[in-house]
């Protein structure tokens, strides 16, 4: 029941130049830097400041996966010629500890927005009501808001599968694993992909037993198939469980246990668990923001279509993040904001034309960008691939990591690099290396002339260059 209803005067505002929606890792930086420009700018709100990054994505999921890196390199200490003899998680303490740096991420977005002047904080869920001659009018929470334009960051939630039974079972979710202080004795992750191949690393190395259910023949399933293949042999190798080709079409809680019905093509096999974590894919939130009063369709997946300059088909409302399709990361996220910012207050260079990497932080990482082997192949290119095994690394023997490959794919004609999976110790960093030489529109020539420093495992990817010859 809205203030109106219940004899409450509703506020209404002086008309602000923008009003952003979400404060995701696109709103804030943007609505920051256009009030330092002069603009009058309102940022609204429903639930928590930083978005599913910094309040149950990026920022608690690293830091929890930083603490079972150390307990399983703790319990490698022989491999070292140490003797610890024994290091057991306190797995309420890891999620506390990830739980802090929460509040601190959130404290120090809400200090930077209260402190800048033309810029306005506003608690509560937003919603069109439509538009006039005068820009476009808006609920937020028991307020009246004009804007003349609207920017969308409103991200995503988890979508959950259409299981049976499954509603009835407290199963865990990106948004909510962080506060389940107990560590499950058997916990099925559905889905394959990068999420939930970082949470079944973690709870396993707490100590549980874990099982991947995925519906498709293999993890991963965008990488090439040496790439998934690899990885899913590296998580096997700590006892992580794999179904692969296997939907779950019921869910019953008994007691303690929960009994999975998995059918795997005309065969039925069940699974018993003690807990279950969805990781089947993010839905937009866009279904509640009133669209309708502006006549904005959304797609069937539930995401808005926009042009290269993040503009939607309603002339002065804008759509970034998660929600306007394509990759879904943080970092694509935040470069939304450069690129909304060059639109709106700057010289309309940036566009979402660009390179995207990213990366799968099991241990060892995959950090990966551009195209596959696959893509490049089914792309009519003539492609060169240099693969190097990081066995063969120096640095990776004197550390102790010698998992993994580096592969690079390059344009056979003009030696430009198309793509690459690095898939070892520190992969999400050492892919920039090829991240840089490809926004330079440069060559691998580039790399494999430069002098990189002994012992590093930057030699390995100058090795992977050099392996293409």
């Amino acid at each position: 029941m809205d203030g109106e209803k219940r004899g409450l005067a509703v506020k209404t505002s002086d008309p602000y130049d923008l009003l952003i929606i979400g404060a995701g890792q696109a709103g804030p930086p943007l609505a920051i830097d256009l009030a330092k420009r002069g603009w009058r700018i309102a940022l609204a709100e429903r639930k928590q400041l930083g978005g599913s990054c910094v309040n149950f994505g990026c920022t608690p999921t690293k830091a929890v996966l930083a603490s079972a890196r150390v307990l399983h390199l703790a319990r490698r200490g022989h491999e070292f010629g140490l003797r610890i003899p024994e290091v057991e998680p306190d797995f309420a303490a890891v999620l506390d500890r990830a739980r802090g740096i929460v509040l601190q991420s959130r404290a120090g977005l809400r200090e930077a927005i209260a402190d800048q002047s033309n810029l306005t904080l506003l608690e509560g869920h937003a919603r069109f009501e439509g538009r006039d001659r005068n820009g476009f009018r808006l609920r937020v929470g028991e307020r009246r808001v004009l804007a003349s334009q609207v920017v969308l960051d409103t991200g995503t939630r988890s979508r959950v599968p259409r299981i049976l039974g499954l509603d009835a079972i407290d199963f865990l979710t990106a948004e909510n694993w962080l506060d389940r202080p107990d560590l499950p004795a058997h916990l099925a992750v559905l889905g394959g992909g990068y999420t939930g191949l970082e949470m079944a690393q973690f709870y396993r190395r707490m100590g549980s037993r874990v099982t991947v259910v995925e519906e498709t023949a293999e993890i991963a399933g965008r990488e090439d198939e040496d790439v998934s293949r690899a990885l899913r042999r590296l998580l096997e190798s700590e006892e992580i469980e794999f179904r692969l080709e296997e939907v779950v079409e019921r869910a019953r809680q008994d007691g303690d246990a929960i009994h999975l019905s998995l059918k795997r093509k005309r065969r039925q096999e069940s699974l018993v668990v003690s807990h279950v974590f969805v990781a089947t894919g993010r839905l937009p939130n866009t279904d509640d923001l009133g669209l309708e009063s502006l006549d904005l369709k959304t797609g069937k997946d539930g995401t808005i279509e926009v042009s290269r300059r993040l503009s939607t088909k309603v002339r002065g409302v804008w759509a970034v993040g998660d929600i306007r399709g394509g990759p879904m990361f943080t970092h694509t996220a935040w470069d939304d904001y450069r690129v909304l910012a060059s639109q709106l207050a700057g010289d309309h260079s940036r566009t979402t034309e660009r390179i995207v990497p990213y990366a799968i932080y099991t241990d060892p990482q995959l950090g990966r960008v551009g195209m596959t082997v696959k893509e490049a192949r089914k792309a009519g290119r003539k492609v060169r691939v240099g693969r190097f095994e990081l066995r063969r690394n120096g640095k990776a023997k004197e550390i102790g990591e010698t998992e993994g490959f580096i592969q690079v794919i390059t344009d056979a004609r003009s030696d430009r690099i198309l793509g690459a999976a690095v898939l070892c110790a520190e992969g999400a960093e050492l892919v920039h290396l090829f991240v840089d030489v490809m926004n330079a529109k440069g060559r691998s020539a580039a790399i494999r002339g430069a002098i990189h420093i002994h012992p590093t495992l930057a030699e390995a990817v100058q090795s992977a260059v050099f392996a293409l010859e």
